[in-house]
């Protein structure tokens, strides 16, 4: 049962040490027009500027799936799902600049982020002030239509911690749907309430989801059903019609701008899993890219194997970037799917490094991390722990840019359009 939501839980600030205010350059790999600032509530942090020719527009789809139960609270009778639509846009004039989190994502997030990330600080950040650099509602660029990409975030990580490379890629000509998975997420915030859970509902994640095969097996076969839920709501709003659950009104032509003969998809982690098993089962998905997710199942025991996935066990008929990082602490947990991929893909396949980067260094956390990093809140050590020690957005940016680039036309001309 869906109820109109008529107010946000307060955004939850911690005061800044007095230290924290001298932020000059914004630590060794942070970009220079991405420096936190120090306020009364604590740093706000920056994002760097997509590298793209067009000004970028959001908007946020609530998106209600009435076939599925929610797999991971049986409480809520249907599965939901937010997503968030970056597209280039004709014009921004009065349009405001979209925050990165919601005030009640925010406010989850500093106060339960360091779950899934013990490497941040506990207090001194204010994380509802990061603003993005894309305009809310701002009118799509619909003079042609434009290939279309979904992103499935790490697991615990929100959707908003993808944006660095949904806003480049959206400037360089995409529509980019970044997806939530509730339940998995530290936070989403939904702008209904819902029978079952709060405003903003948090994840259920208490422990590495590997060491649970039952409960991995859920969370992938959870997150492959969303981005194809989301891929078939994408088609009715490209025949005219408005998906949002909620009935809030879209940006002006952005059904006309999506082009969905040319999909693509990218996920990092549990997301990169998601992205290329959603590959493998969707023929509307012409390429994927998986950012450091295993393409195995978890081991029944453990330091045992795990079964492989179809789409590394047989190959991927479509192509396929597996992009790493050098300093992934479970690097030898790929190594018996990545070269199984490799070998079976008939060169539709391929693997690139990214060095001196670690696990979240295909996230905002990269450049995030040195801003804290330099505002005294994160220690070296937990910096090169969770992102590594270079700067990894530009290269992560190329990659997908180059990959996709190279691969969905060819997709576009093959391929009739899905509904």
């Amino acid at each position: 049962m869906l109820h109109r939501h008529v107010g946000r839980r307060a955004v939850i600030t911690s005061a800044l040490a007095a230290t924290a205010g001298a932020l000059l350059a914004g630590g060794a790999g942070a970009p220079a027009a991405a420096q936190a600032r120090g306020t009364a509530d604590g740093i706000t942090l920056r994002l760097p500027a997509p590298t793209g020719p067009y000004r970028t527009g959001i908007t946020t789809l609530y998106l209600v799936d009435r076939a599925r139960r929610d797999p991971l609270e049986p409480r809520i009778p249907v599965r939901e799902v937010m997503a968030t639509v970056f597209y280039p846009a004709r014009t921004v004039r009065g349009c405001p600049r979209a925050p990165q989190m919601t005030a009640g994502a925010a406010a989850d997030f500093g106060a339960d982020g360091r779950r899934s990330h013990p490497e941040l600080p506990a207090s001194g950040v204010n994380w509802a002030a990061t603003m993005t650099h894309s305009y809310t509602g701002a009118p799509a660029d619909a003079v042609r239509r434009r290939p279309v990409l979904l992103y499935s975030p790490g697991g615990g990580d929100p959707r908003t911690m993808g944006t660095c490379v949904a806003e480049d890629l959206a400037s360089h000509g995409y529509v980019v749907v970044t997806v939530d998975h509730p339940g998995d997420a530290c936070e989403v915030e939904f702008p209904v309430t819902m029978t079952g859970r709060d405003t903003v509902r948090p994840t259920v994640l208490r422990y590495d989801p590997r060491t649970d095969p039952a409960l991995f097996r859920t969370l992938i076969d959870t997150r492959v059903a969303d981005l194809r839920f989301v891929l078939g709501r994408l088609a009715e709003l490209a025949a005219g019609r408005n998906p949002d659950a909620a009935g809030r009104p879209l940006p002006e032509h952005l059904g006309r701008a999506l082009d969905l003969r040319s999909t693509g998809v990218y996920g990092h982690s549990a997301g990169g899993t998601a992205a290329a098993l959603a590959m493998d089962e969707d023929r509307r998905i012409g390429a994927a890219a998986d950012l450091e997710g295993y393409l195995d199942r978890a081991p029944e025991t453990p330091g045992g194997l795990g079964e492989l996935y179809p789409v590394a066990r047989y190959g991927a008929d479509r192509p396929l970037l597996l992009l790493g990082s050098d300093g992934f602490q479970d690097r030898k947990g790929l190594e018996h799917s990545w070269p199984a991929a490799l070998a079976h893909s008939q060169g539709r396949a391929s693997r690139r490094q990214l060095g001196h980067a670690a696990h979240w260094a295909f996230t905002d956390y990269a450049v995030l991390a040195p801003q804290l990093q330099a505002a005294g809140l994160m220690t070296a050590a937990d910096r090169a722990k969770l992102v590594g020690t270079a700067a990894a957005v530009p290269a992560v940016r190329h990659h997908l840019r180059s990959f996709f680039a190279r691969h969905l036309s060819a997709h576009r001309s093959g391929t009739a359009a899905h509904g």
